[in-house]
C-alpha cells in the first residue's frame, strides 16, 4: 500500500470513528495488523491517533485486555515521537498500562487457577476394541479437523470479536461487524473439540426407502416404538432374517428401515478381518454390518468399543454427537454408572481375569441412531462424529450447594 492510499484509508477510518460506526474497530485493527504503518510513511501523530481511537473502541471485556495492553505499549513508545508528547499524557498512558496489566493478571489467575491438591491418581478409562488405532487416535484427529472446518473463524470474524461498538445500526450485509458465530463461543467449541468422539471410517445411510443402498452392504429392519425385527429381501419378498419365513410386508411400509454402509474411505484405517476372500476396504464395514441391530426405532451400530472405569469415581455419559441433527439424525443418550446388569455370565467372569480389572466396571459404547421427525433418508459421510463420550463425576462425588449456605 502506498502512502497516499494509506492516508486516504486512514482518513476514512477516522471518519467512521467520529460517526461512531460499529465497523470502525474491526477495520482499524485489521489495518494496524496487516500493514507496517511506519514503513508505509504515516506520521507518528497519525499512527498514535489511530491506535488511541482503536483502544477506546475495544470491548471492555477481560479477554480483550491482552490486545489492549499491547496497543497501549505501542502508543507509549510512539508518544515521544509526536507533538502530543507531554508529562501528563505520558503519565496517563503509563497508568493505563499498569492498570491493564493488573486486571489482566486477575483475569488470568481466575481463568487458570492452581489445581487443588489431590492425592488420587488420574482416573484411567481403559478401552478394548478391535480397531484401537482408529478409535483412539485417527478418529480423534479427524473429529478435531471436522469441527475446526465447520466452525473455525475467518480472520475478519476473529478481528470483529474484539469490539462491541457504539449504538448499533441494522447492517446484516456488512461482514466487518459480523461476530456472532458458534465458533466464537468457548463452551460450544469445548463440547466438540475437547470431547471423545465415536465415528466410522465409512459412510452410513439410514432410510425408509429401499433405493440407493451404499456399496458395502445393507440390512433391513421392521421398526416401531417398542418393537423391531430383522428382515431380509429375497425373490421380491421380505423374509424373516431369523428363519427365512416369507412375510406379508410391502416395501413401502412406513415401519421399514434400511441401513447400509460404504467401503472404508479413511486412508489411515487398518483392519485384519477373518475372511481372507473379502477385499480389505469391505472387511470392517461388513463386520460392523453383521453386528447391527435395532432397539425400537433406533439403529444400534455396534462398535465393539468396551470401556472400563472406576464407577465409584466416574460415570460415562454417551450421547449423540453435537451436530448429528445436521444429517437428519438423532442420537440416543445414556449414563454408564456401573457394569452391565444384563450381560452374560462369561462377561462377568472375564472382568476378574487381569489384575488391572480389579475394582473396575465395564460397559460398551454402542451408537444409537434414529431418523429425525420428518426425515426419510440420512447419509453420514465417513469420519463424521456420531456419538460422543463425556466422563463425568460419579453422583456421590459432588453436590450442588446454595451460595447462601456456604461459610
Amino acid at each position: 500500500m502506498e502512502l497516499k492510499e494509506a492516508r486516504s484509508y486512514l482518513n476514512y477510518l477516522l471518519t467512521l470513528n467520529v460517526r461512531g460506526e460499529e465497523a470502525f474497530g474491526p477495520m482499524a485493527l485489521a489495518f494496524i495488523k496487516d500493514y507496517d504503518l511506519g514503513a508505509i510513511g504515516l506520521e507518528p501523530e497519525e499512527r498514535f491517533g489511530l491506535l488511541m481511537a482503536t483502544i477506546q473502541s475495544l470491548a471492555d471485556e477481560p479477554k480483550r485486555f491482552s490486545l489492549k495492553l499491547n496497543m497501549l505499549q505501542q502508543t507509549k513508545a510512539l508518544l515521544s515521537q509526536t507533538r502530543y508528547s507531554n508529562t501528563e499524557l505520558a503519565r496517563q498512558i503509563d497508568y493505563d498500562c499498569r492498570k491493564t496489566e493488573s486486571e489482566l493478571k486477575i483475569y488470568n489467575d481466575a481463568m487458570r487457577p492452581n489445581a487443588r491438591a489431590v492425592s488420587e491418581e488420574t482416573q484411567q478409562l481403559i478401552v478394548q476394541t478391535d480397531v484401537p488405532d482408529y478409535f483412539l487416535d485417527v478418529a480423534q484427529k479427524r473429529a478435531s479437523e471436522y469441527f475446526q472446518n465447520q466452525y473455525g473463524l475467518s480472520k475478519q470474524a476473529k478481528t470483529a470479536q474484539h469490539f462491541s461498538g457504539g449504538p448499533r445500526k441494522f447492517e446484516p450485509d456488512n461482514t466487518d461487524v459480523h461476530r456472532e458465530f458458534p465458533g466464537a463461543c468457548a463452551p460450544f467449541m469445548n463440547s466438540r473439540t475437547n470431547a471423545f468422539h465415536m465415528m466410522m471410517p465409512f459412510d452410513i445411510k439410514i432410510s425408509k426407502k429401499p433405493d440407493g443402498p451404499l456399496d458395502a452392504g445393507s440390512r433391513i429392519f421392521y421398526t416401531k416404538f417398542g418393537y423391531s425385527f430383522p428382515l431380509a429381501y429375497e425373490m421380491d419378498k421380505l423374509i424373516s432374517y431369523q428363519d427365512g419365513e416369507v412375510l406379508d410386508i410391502s416395501l413401502d411400509d412406513p415401519n421399514l428401515l434400511f441401513f447400509s454402509v460404504s467401503r472404508v474411505k479413511e486412508k489411515d484405517f487398518q483392519f485384519q478381518g477373518d475372511k481372507p476372500n473379502v477385499p480389505p476396504e469391505f472387511a470392517y464395514p461388513l463386520t460392523v454390518l453383521e453386528r447391527v441391530g435395532t432397539l425400537g426405532t433406533y439403529v444400534q451400530v455396534v462398535s465393539n468399543f468396551k470401556i472400563w472405569f472406576d464407577a465409584a469415581r466416574t460415570s460415562i455419559l454417551v450421547t449423540g454427537a453435537p451436530d448429528l441433527y445436521e444429517y437428519g439424525l438423532q442420537g440416543g443418550a445414556g449414563l454408564m454408572t456401573r457394569s452391565h446388569a444384563s450381560d452374560k455370565i462369561p462377561a462377568y467372569a472375564e472382568s476378574t481375569k487381569e489384575p488391572w480389572q480389579e475394582g473396575l466396571s465395564f460397559n460398551f459404547v454402542n451408537i444409537h441412531l434414529t431418523l429425525s421427525p420428518g426425515t426419510d433418508t440420512a447419509v453420514v459421510p465417513y469420519n463424521t462424529p456420531l456419538f460422543t463420550v463425556y466422563p463425568v463425576h460419579a453422583r456421590p462425588n459432588f453436590k450442588f450447594m446454595d451460595r447462601n449456605k456456604m461459610k
